[in-house]
């Protein structure tokens, strides 16, 4: 399953390389695995993860979905890691104020400083559910986020665009963790340590996997 939330795969080419491998399923199956498991891999590894940082870069990008236009809201960290993802109709005052509540609420700690575009609407936002908190409103500032958003468009272009915004959630929820796990901050290892994380991620997925198989749910 991971396969298809790590590189920019459709289900068949999924299937394609397990078979490749010995391993026979459908692609079908493999949709099913990703709708069944993606969430829950998405949240346990967020669970695990450390710490986020304490400086949030927020920003939202359009999204055409069945020829119109949704609002893909995103939060980062300054390590690029995504905290929270939203897909709504609109980008006004009660969507941030809605963005922020579910951002606080996922991770129950306030930020020092966060960093957005010069949309009124985070400015509205803030002041009523963060008035402590320094905001800093301008483009240039904002590229973590910015460029977090190129994984999402690589991908919006392999499936041919998203079929509704409640399919569009439900993957990216899933895609932002998963997909994050496996891409190291080179920047902060040295040349010896490069090598490590792809092992190490692929290790956590692994006893994600075990988790599952001895759960007496599944």
């Amino acid at each position: 399953m991971w396969l298809y939330y790590r590189f920019s795969l459709s289900y068949r080419e999924v299937e394609d390389l397990l078979a490749q491998r010995g391993i026979i399923v459908t692609y079908e199956t493999v949709r099913q695995w990703c709708l069944k498991f993606g969430q829950t891999y998405a949240n346990e590894l967020r669970r695990r993860r450390p710490r986020c940082g304490d400086k949030w870069h927020l920003d939202e990008v359009f999204l055409t979905i069945r020829g119109e236009r949704q609002y893909l809201w995103r939060a980062v960290d300054q390590d690029g890691d995504v905290l929270y993802i939203l897909v709504q109709s609109r980008r006004n005052k009660k969507t941030a104020k809605r963005f922020f509540r579910k951002l606080l609420k996922g991770w129950h700690i306030v930020p020092r400083v966060i960093i957005t575009d010069k949309l009124k609407s985070y400015g509205v936002a803030k002041r009523e559910i963060l008035p402590a908190v320094e905001h800093r409103q301008h483009k240039h500032l904002n590229n973590r986020a910015e460029n977090s958003h190129q994984p999402t468009r690589l991908r919006e272009k392999k499936v041919r665009r998203f079929k509704s915004a409640k399919q569009a959630q439900r993957f990216l929820s899933a895609f932002g963790p998963i997909a994050g796990h496996f891409q190291p901050r080179r920047h902060q290892m040295n040349q010896l340590h490069c090598s490590i994380p792809s092992s190490r991620s692929g290790a956590v997925l692994s006893s994600l996997q075990e988790s599952e198989r001895e759960s007496p749910a599944h």
